[in-house]
């Protein structure tokens, strides 16, 4: 199994107040590196708000992820480098499609590509995208899918696409991705369309940030209909999920740490949660219980975790965190 990092690129990222800049970022990511992850993860939001936890809803700094992972191209040298997910009505997909090409020339074939519909109301709104209902938003997702798909599997041939929401006509992409095709992983919680999109045009299916090992059972026959359904071998689909993950040396020490997280979180979002009811559907706990919970998800056919060592996605409040899951978690894994 392999394993990801979600890197700190917001405002709220990391434990100070200075802004969060692309040095900040690089510097996880080679630190990630250096510690044995496989895979580093940005996202896409034009800003990032706390309103949904009922916090300060003032915009807050995000980095581009495109442009992101064209500069960690260029500082790391082995991790692959992924984006969860990007919003499809943010950018033509042909456009995706020749920044994805460069990204994966730059970093010798190292591109992750993920791709959702987008469910922030207030970046659509305050950068002049239409936000339309969630129809609209999948036919966008399924058009740019459908652009992808042809543009990676076939960049020498000409693509002629006519959809909803974006269209090609005689498209070639020149020049190529290493890869053949870049993977293409479709975000979401793992609707029946979603799913179908996946199969018929997807890598695979990647869901975050807290599942239970029962709900992600009850999606595997999900994905076997959505295969069926687009002629798809079940056995060629593919598997991510993100998690958030605090541990701790012990027992105590895991307590310790979910109370942290807790306490931190904004608008008291984590105040009603116990810490078996987080343990549950996150990556945390003990070294013991994490790679107990990384064996039952591979076991499911889950190929990579992704891990966002705090109570926010993209954070690392605690650095000890990240050393200690390499240390106890990372080693043990490759260790067999």
């Amino acid at each position: 199994m392999r394993i990801g990092l979600s890197l700190p690129h917001y405002g709220f990222s990391l434990p100070s107040d200075a802004p969060i800049t692309f040095e900040a970022l690089a510097s996880w990511a080679v630190r990630a590196e250096e510690l044995g992850f496989d895979s580093v993860w940005v996202s896409d939001h034009f800003f990032y708000s706390l309103g949904r936890y009922r916090a300060d809803p003032t915009p807050i700094a995000s980095l581009e992820p495109l442009t992101s992972l064209a500069g960690l191209a260029m500082r790391t040298q082995r991790v692959r480098l992924g984006v969860l997910v990007l919003g499809s009505p943010f950018r033509h997909p042909a456009i995706v499609a020749r920044m994805a090409a460069t990204i994966d020339q730059a970093s010798g074939g190292r591109l992750e590509l993920g791709v959702g519909a987008g469910w922030f109301e207030d970046e659509f709104e305050s950068f002049g995208y239409p936000f339309g209902s969630i129809g609209e938003r999948f036919d966008s997702l399924q058009d740019t899918l459908a652009i992808l798909d042809g543009l990676f599997r076939a960049p020498d041939e000409p693509l002629t696409y006519e959809g909803r929401t974006a269209s090609v006509h005689e498209a070639r992409l020149l020049p190529s991705p290493i890869q053949r095709p870049v993977p293409v992983w479709v975000g979401g919680k793992g609707g029946p369309r979603l799913l179908r999109l996946a199969a018929r045009h997807g890598t695979g299916w990647n869901v975050v940030w807290r599942l239970t090992d029962d709900w992600y059972r009850t999606k595997l026959g999900h994905i076997e209909a959505a295969c069926e359904t687009e002629g798809r071998d079940p056995a060629t689909f593919r598997r991510s999920v993100g998690l958030y993950s605090l541990i701790g040396e012990d027992d105590r020490a895991a307590r310790a740490a979910f109370a942290r997280g807790q306490s931190a979180m904004p608008g008291g979002a984590l105040d009603a949660e116990t810490y078996e009811g987080w343990c549950a559907d996150t990556l945390s706990g003990t070294p013991e219980h994490a790679l107990a919970r990384l064996a039952s998800l591979e076991a499911m056919g889950v190929e990579e975790v992704v891990v966002a060592p705090w109570v926010l996605p993209f954070a690392i409040h605690e650095p000890e965190q990240v050393e200690l899951f390499a240390e106890r978690v990372l080693g043990p894994l490759r260790a067999g």
